[in-house]
C-alpha cells in the first residue's frame, strides 16, 4: 500500500474530499431547490386557483346583481327572455367558480366564511325566486319594493361575506408569498455561503498543492534546467522530503555530480581535441606551403632553365656558322635566365628564413634610392624582355638610411607583382620623388586590379586576391615586404580599381629612429596570418 506521505495518497485523499464535497453540496443543493419547489407549488397549486376563483364569484355575483335590476325594467317579451337566458348563464359561471374554490384545500377561517357565503347567497337566489313569482304575477310594484328592501339586502350580505373571503384569500396569499421569499432568500444564502465554504476548501487544497507539490517540481525542473547549461555551483532543495519529490531530488544531487564529472571529462576531451586540432591544422599549413612552394618554384625555375637550354642548344647547333652578334645575344639571353634563377633562388632564401623565423641581417647604409629602382627595373626587363617599364625620377635628393638588400627585395617583389598580375605588354609606371620627410615611391600597373574585399588584408601572410587564382605565388612576398617597410619606419599604401590596375605607394624616411629590428616570425604570427 502507498505511504500515506507520498504524493499519490495526497492527491487522492484530496480529490475523494473534493469529490465528497462535491456530493454534499449536490445533496443539500436538491433539498434547497426540493423545499423551495414545495413552496412554489404552494403557491400555484392552492393560493393562485384559489384567488381566482373568488374573483370570479365577486366578478360573476355583482354582474347578476345587476342583471337582477334589468329583469324588473324589461318591457317586451324579448328583452325579458334575454334577460332570464343571461341570468342562468351566470348562475351557471358562478356555480363552476363555487366548484372549482371547492376543490382547493383551505385552511379552517376560508372555509368558514366560504360557508357563510355560500348560505347567504341560497338565500338571495330564494329571494330572486319570490321576486320572479310577483312579476309573473303582475305584482310589479310588490316585486320592486322586494327588488330594493330583501333582495338588497340578501346580495349585501352575501357580498359582504364573500368581500371578507377575498380579504382572508389575500393575506393568505400574501404570507404564501412571504414563506416563499424567505425560503429564496434563505435558499440562496444557504448556496451562497455553501459555495464559499467549497471555494475555501478548494482554494486551501488548490494552496496545499502548489505550496507541496507544484513549487517543488518547478525549482526542480529549474534545476535540471540548469544541470543542462552545465550550471552545476548549484544547490538542489527538497533532498529531505520522504515522497517522491525527495527521491526526484536525491536523483537531481546525483545527476549533477555525474554532470561535473562529464564536464571535467569533457573539458580534458576538448583540451586533447583542440591541441590535435592544432597539430592538424599546422601540419596542413606546412602541406599547403610546401605545395604551394614545390609549385612555384617548379614553374620559376622551368621557365629559365627552358630558355637556357634552348639558347644552349641553338649554339650547339649553329657553332660553325654562328656570328659574334648572335652569339653576344644568346649569351645576354642565357645570363638574363640566370639571373631570374638567382633572384628567385635569394628570393625564396629570403622568405624561407624569415618565415622559419630568423630575421635576414640588417645593414644600413646610405641608399640612393633612385639608383636602387633602376637596378630593380633593369633586372625586370632581363627577367621579362615583354614587360614595359616607365621610369620617372623627381629632383632633389633621393638618398635615405636604411638596409639596401632588403629595400631591393621590397620594390623588386612589388614591381614582379606588377609584372604578374598586368597582361603581357602593359605599362607600368615606377616613379621616384623627393619629399620633405623623405623619398615617396610609386609603382602603378594596368593589371588585374584588387578586389574591395581583399584590399583589408592584402598584406596578411599567405593571402591572395581572389582572382589569382590561376596566377602561380605564395601570398608571402606582401607580407615580407610590409615587415622590412615596418622595420624602416616607412609606410605602404594601396589603390587598386579592379579591372583597371594598382598603385602601391610608399614613403620612405630619410633617417631611422632608434634601433631597427624587424618583426619576429615565430609560431604565432603564423597561426594569425
Amino acid at each position: 500500500m502507498p505511504r500515506l506521505t507520498s504524493i499519490r495518497s495526497q492527491l487522492s485523499l484530496i480529490f475523494f474530499c473534493i469529490f465528497g464535497l462535491v456530493i454534499v453540496l449536490g445533496l443539500f443543493s436538491i433539498s434547497l431547490i426540493h423545499n423551495f419547489n414545495r413552496l412554489s407549488a404552494v403557491v400555484a397549486d392552492e393560493w393562485l386557483p384559489t384567488t381566482r376563483a373568488i374573483g370570479d364569484l365577486n366578478n360573476y355575483t355583482s354582474d347578476f346583481r345587476a342583471v337582477e335590476g334589468s329583469y324588473l325594467l324589461a318591457s317586451t317579451p324579448e328583452e325579458l327572455n334575454a334577460i332570464v337566458a343571461e341570468m342562468a348563464r351566470l348562475d351557471s359561471l358562478i356555480q363552476d367558480a363555487k366548484s372549482r374554490f371547492e376543490g382547493i384545500r383551505h385552511e379552517p377561517i376560508e372555509a368558514q366564511l366560504y360557508q357563510r357565503f355560500r348560505g347567504q347567497w341560497s338565500i338571495y337566489q330564494d329571494v330572486i325566486a319570490r321576486q320572479r313569482a310577483l312579476e309573473q304575477n303582475n305584482k310589479k310594484a310588490e316585486a320592486i319594493h322586494q327588488y330594493m328592501d330583501g333582495s338588497r339586502t340578501a346580495y349585501d350580505a352575501a357580498s359582504h361575506t364573500l368581500d371578507e373571503l377575498t380579504d382572508q384569500a389575500v393575506r393568505s396569499a400574501e404570507a404564501a408569498k412571504d414563506r416563499l421569499t424567505g425560503g429564496y432568500i434563505a435558499a440562496l444564502s444557504l448556496i451562497w455561503l455553501t459555495m464559499f465554504v467549497a471555494a475555501a476548501l478548494v482554494g486551501a487544497a488548490l494552496f496545499y498543492i502548489r505550496r507541496l507539490i507544484s513549487v517543488p517540481l518547478l525549482q526542480l525542473t529549474d534545476c535540471m534546467h540548469r544541470l543542462a547549461r552545465n550550471e552545476t555551483n548549484l544547490e538542489i532543495p527538497e533532498t529531505g522530503r520522504a515522497n517522491e519529490i525527495g527521491e526526484m531530488a536525491r536523483a537531481a544531487v546525483v545527476f549533477r555530480r555525474n554532470a561535473i564529472d562529464l564536464m571535467r571529462s569533457r573539458a580534458i576531451l576538448a583540451g586533447q581535441a583542440s591541441s590535435l586540432e592544432e597539430r592538424l591544422a599546422q601540419e596542413r599549413r606546412l602541406a599547403a606551403h610546401q605545395r604551394n612552394f614545390i609549385s612555384m618554384a617548379s614553374h620559376e625555375f622551368r621557365t629559365p632553365l627552358t630558355i637556357i637550354d634552348g639558347h644552349a642548344r641553338r649554339l650547339g647547333k649553329t657553332k660553325e656558322v654562328i656570328n659574334a652578334e648572335e652569339i653576344g645575344d644568346r649569351a645576354s639571353r642565357i645570363r638574363a635566365a640566370a639571373s631570374r634563377m638567382n633572384y628567385t633562388i635569394d628570393n625564396l632564401l629570403t622568405s624561407s628564413r624569415v618565415m622559419d623565423g630568423i630575421p635576414p641581417d640588417f645593414a644600413t647604409s646610405v641608399v640612393d634610392v633612385g639608383l636602387l629602382l633602376s637596378e630593380v627595373c633593369q633586372l625586370h626587363r632581363e627577367m621579362a624582355p615583354a614587360a614595359k617599364i616607365a621610369e620617372h625620377y623627381g629632383d632633389g635628393d633621393l638618398s635615405i638610411v636604411g638596409d639596401q638588400t632588403l629595400l631591393f627585395y621590397v620594390f623588386s617583389n612589388i614591381l614582379a607583382n606588377a609584372i604578374k598580375y598586368s597582361a603581357e605588354g602593359g605599362a607600368i609606371e615606377v616613379e621616384v620623388e623627393h619629399t620633405p620627410g623623405g623619398v615617396t615611391v610609386s609603382i602603378a600597373d594596368q593589371g588585374i586590379g584588387i578586389p574591395d574585399s581583399d584590399r583589408a588584408r592584402l598584406f596578411e601572410r599567405y593571402q591572395r586576391g581572389s582572382n589569382v587564382a590561376s596566377i602561380v605565388g605564395t601570398g608571402v612576398g606582401l607580407s615580407l615586404a610590409k615587415m622590412v617597410l615596418d622595420s624602416h619606419g616607412a609606410s605602404i599604401k594601396v589603390q587598386s580599381e579592379l579591372g583597371r590596375g594598382s598603385r602601391f605607394t610608399v614613403e620612405l624616411r630619410s633617417k631611422l629612429d632608434g634601433t631597427v629590428e624587424l618583426p619576429s616570425i615565430g609560431a604565432d604570427s603564423r597561426s594569425s596570418a
